[in-house]
């Protein structure tokens, strides 16, 4: 059986409970194959990389010491990336009131810490929306998830590319745009793997795709 190779950016963070959950998973098609990365030259055997949360600060500057950016942006124009909490800070277009410089793959203004301190951290049933092509015949299904919010980020606005796969009140907290994916929360938190399986599947057509051209 052919294999999903999926990096999972390992400089900081629980990065070890999402490669938990991503060998978890069972396909039909692919089997499931995690390698923690941490060197630029480590993204070229991947299909898709995800990027945990941890300190965005701290793990932008480690990224930069170890030349990561030119290769991670090179890699975002082929390959999906799914970012939670601050790696969606890392990945998306703006951050408020702060003068880090995110990368840009998704079109989503963020503010860091929006949801309170680590003593404030919350869990809370929402509901997801992973289906990305509405079928106008078939009404929309959702499904219950119970998302960990720890000094959560908030999306403060989407572009219009963006799609918004489920949201706490008016705030998008999972987005999606093309082949990119962003959490606000910590999915691999819970035992709930349908967000995970949704990126997987987002990879899985990435790569047919490729292999089709």
């Amino acid at each position: 059986m052919p294999k999903l190779i999926i990096g999972v950016l390992a400089l900081q963070g629980d990065f070890a409970k999402h490669i938990q959950m991503l060998q978890s998973i069972e396909l039909e098609s692919y089997a499931i194959e995690t390698t923690e990365v941490r060197k630029p030259i480590q993204l070229e055997n991947c299909d898709a990389l995800l990027i945990p949360g941890g300190e965005s600060t701290s793990m932008l500057k480690q990224m930069h010491f170890i030349d990561f950016s030119d290769a991670l942006k090179s890699f975002a124009q082929q390959k999906p990336i799914f970012g939670t909490c601050a790696g969606l800070i890392l990945i998306s277009n703006a951050i408020a009131s702060d003068a880090m410089q995110p990368f840009g793959f998704l079109d989503v203004q963020v503010e860091r810490n929006a949801y309170g301190r680590q003593n404030e951290s919350f869990t809370t049933e929402v509901a997801l929306q992973l289906e990305t092509e509405k079928d106008e015949a078939s009404p929309c299904t959702t499904q219950p998830f119970k998302a960990v919010f720890i000094r959560a980020p908030r999306i403060q606005s989407c572009g219009p590319e963006v799609n918004v796969l489920a949201r706490l009140g008016d705030d998008p907290i999972l987005v999606q745009q093309g082949k990119h994916l962003g959490a606000t929360f910590h999915p691999e938190l819970t035992s709930n793997t349908a967000i995970h399986r949704h990126f997987l599947s987002i990879v899985e057509a990435n790569l047919n795709r490729r292999k089709s051209h």
